[in-house]
This record gives C-alpha cells, structure tokens and sequence, in this order.
C-alpha cells in the first residue's frame, strides 16, 4: 500500500481533518456532477423535443429551441431529481460500495470530468452509466471485493433490458396511434 508522506514544514492530516475537507469538496464535486448531467442529459430531451417540433411545423427553423423547452427540460429534470433521486443516489452512494468523502469526491470528479469531456465533443452519453462505471471503479481500487457484484450485474441487466423494452412500447404506442386514426 502506498503511504503518503506529507510535505516538508507541514503538518500531518488526520483521517477527521481529510474526512472534513473531502465532505466539503463533495459539495464541489456533486455540483459539477449536476452540472454535467444537466448538460449532456437536458440536450438530448431538447433535442428531441425541437425535432417534433419541426417535424410539426411548430418551429421555423430546423435545431431551433424555445425558451419554454429549456425551462420545461430544466424543471422536469430538477423534479425528477428531487423526488427520484434519492433513491438512485442512495443505491450508487451505498448499494454498490460504501464510499469515504475522499472516494464519493473522486467518482463525482471523475464523472463530471467524463460529462464535460462527452458534452464537449457532442457525444450522448448516459449519467447513470457514467457514475456507475465511476463508482465501481473507486470501490474496485480499494479491492475487488469492496464492491457488490451481484448489484453491479443488476444494474447492468437492466440497462440491457431496457432498450427493446422501450423500443416494443415505441411500437406499441405506434401501431395504436396509426390504428386510431
């Protein structure tokens, strides 16, 4: 195991003093974490939105977004997070693996860092996909055993399952709109 020693004429931390100072860093991480989610995840929902509304006429201009779909995105996503998120962030935070602050501020950090990067380039990536993948890893560097597989392999199965389940009820709701008619 590595040890750090500190630096010259400094004085040692103890684990309260860094456990203090990476609880308040959290609040740093966390909000980038936002930050980047509201950016890469609100764009594709606006996306989507302008393009209906194109497609019906309701816009002039292709890629166009009104004002109202970035308030209606940003709202549904403040919503959603505070009324569902908690559940999510208790199952990343404590479900997977327990995290220290050190370590919950090195997943934050390192998901946020990905989202900017992925937003940056223009890349559609999935938030929960990136925390998750953050998350394992820091647990999996304290050693493999730190993290619970079987919630891990949960997770990952219904990501799987997700994607042909709402591309049936696409259909689905396809098919009953065109029959309705």
């Amino acid at each position: 195991m590595w040890k750090l020693s500190p630096l010259p004429g400094s004085p040692r931390s103890s684990p309260f003093f860094a456990d203090r100072i990476f609880r308040k860093l959290q609040f740093v991480s966390a909000a980038l974490y936002s930050l980047g989610h509201g950016g890469n995840d609100a764009q594709k929902t606006m996306g989507i939105i302008a393009a209906l509304l194109y497609a019906h006429g309701a816009t002039e201009k292709a890629g166009e977004i009104p004002f109202w779909v970035v308030l209606a995105c940003q709202t549904a996503m403040g919503l959603g997070t505070l009324f569902g998120g908690w559940r999510i962030v208790h199952t990343m935070g404590s479900k997977i693996t327990r995290l220290t602050p050190m370590q919950g501020f090195c997943a934050e950090t390192g998901g946020a860092i990905t989202l900017f990067l992925a937003t940056h380039v223009g890349v559609p990536v999935s938030t929960t996909h990136t925390i998750t993948g953050a998350i394992v890893g820091v647990g999996a560097s304290r050693r493999v055993s730190a993290v619970r597989w079987g919630v891990a392999k949960d997770i990952v199965t219904a990501w799987i399952v997700t994607l042909p389940a709402a591309a049936l009820t696409a259909a689905l709701f396809y098919y009953l709109g065109f029959w309705m008619k």
